[in-house]
């Protein structure tokens, strides 16, 4: 009895196909995520999806390929993205104020991110100088081009969508400047508040910075307190995630600071994994389970070293860490632990410049 000939399914051929697609190609790392990402697109097209719809589709995955490789060659820099105003003239003190927090910071060593258009944009980016800015832009009929710091130069990037610009002024930073301006600037500091909020982006410094003696932001401040608050429809400490100033001074060292001893976070599981540069003394740890034992589920705040999967991937592995069974409700309450732990005698001194931890 002869053994019965199996023939491949649609799918299984199809998959052979596209591994054959991408062998041809050159293409060695992380196969199984592009073979996703080209199965999705003829999932589109087995659905029978509208030709908008796929346009909207190519354009956000074409304009995302081209803003992953203006920031690639950054990838171990750590950046700052500051947002205000496109109206906002040279010579308005808020002016100033950008192009003084992005040359302080330009010269701890981090990289300004910018829309790269006038007023407040064209301010940071002039601060930092066009070696240590990188701008992303906004496609409209009725705005200037790229600002003249990005003229001939390979660190900008236009976009079509608000949505894809959004998500890369946001995914590479690691702290966010918010200058006084309108629906769009007001638009990406609420989106920044709502990420942290809810868990959906790891803790980062924000500051909403003012002219000096300002109420921008102090207006601001009043209505959470006085409407938002009152109706339930954001908790008291939401607000304390932030630093309403009008100092240059107080700015920089919110961004720097955040990352005085904290490093990063992960999830293996259940288990919150916190590294950071100094590992707390008995006491100090004793005082942080007091303090935010009610953050958790069960259990205590642990000092470990790296687990095995974190030194598989070599993700910091010399780093001390902080474990612990966080209730996921209180995600958002995590940022009153990390300044808690930037706060301990033990901490080191500073950050060094040019880095947001010790690990880039």
């Amino acid at each position: 009895m002869t053994e019965a000939t199996v023939t491949p399914g649609p799918d299984e051929t199809l998959r052979a196909e596209m591994d054959r697609m991408l062998h041809d190609a050159g293409i060695t790392a992380n196969r199984e995520l592009i073979r996703r990402i080209i199965g999705t697109a003829i999932e589109l097209g087995r659905d029978g999806t509208e030709r908008l719809d796929l346009k909207i589709t190519a354009s956000a995955v074409a304009e995302m390929r081209r803003a992953f490789r203006i920031f690639a060659p950054y990838a171990g820099v750590p950046k700052v993205t500051i947002f205000g105003s496109a109206r906002t003239r040279s010579d308005d003190p808020l002016y100033e104020q950008a192009h003084d927090i992005a040359e302080r910071l330009a010269e701890r060593g981090w990289m300004v991110v910018t829309g790269a258009g006038p007023g407040i944009m064209q301010a940071a980016a002039e601060g930092a100088g066009p070696d240590r800015a990188i701008g992303v832009s906004i496609r409209l009929p009725f705005e200037e081009r790229p600002n003249a710091i990005f003229a001939d130069r390979d660190n900008v990037v236009a976009m079509k969508y608000f949505f894809t610009r959004k998500l890369m002024l946001m995914k590479e930073s690691s702290g966010f400047v918010c200058v006084p301006g309108g629906f769009g600037t007001m638009d990406e500091m609420f989106e920044l508040l709502t990420l942290q909020q809810t868990g959906k982006a790891e803790p980062m410094p924000i500051v909403l910075l003012d002219e000096p003696g300002g109420q921008f932001w102090s207006g601001l401040r009043h209505f959470v307190e006085e409407q938002m608050i009152p109706a339930g429809v954001v908790s008291g400490d939401d607000l304390e995630r932030v630093l309403i100033t009008d100092s240059v001074e107080a700015a920089e060292a919110e961004i720097t600071g955040f990352w005085r001893n904290y490093d990063s976070l992960r999830w293996i599981d259940e288990l919150l994994v916190l590294r950071v540069r100094n590992a707390p003394t008995p006491d100090e740890l004793e005082s942080l389970n007091e303090r935010f034992g009610h953050l958790l589920v069960s259990g205590r705040i642990e000092s470990m070293s790296a687990m095995p999967v974190e030194i598989a991937d070599g993700d910091v592995p010399d780093l001390p860490r902080l474990t612990m069974i966080l209730n996921p409700f209180k995600v958002g309450h995590l940022f009153h632990l990390i300044r808690a732990i930037n706060d301990l005698d033990s901490a080191p001194d500073r950050v060094p410049a040019g880095t947001k931890n010790p690990s880039e």
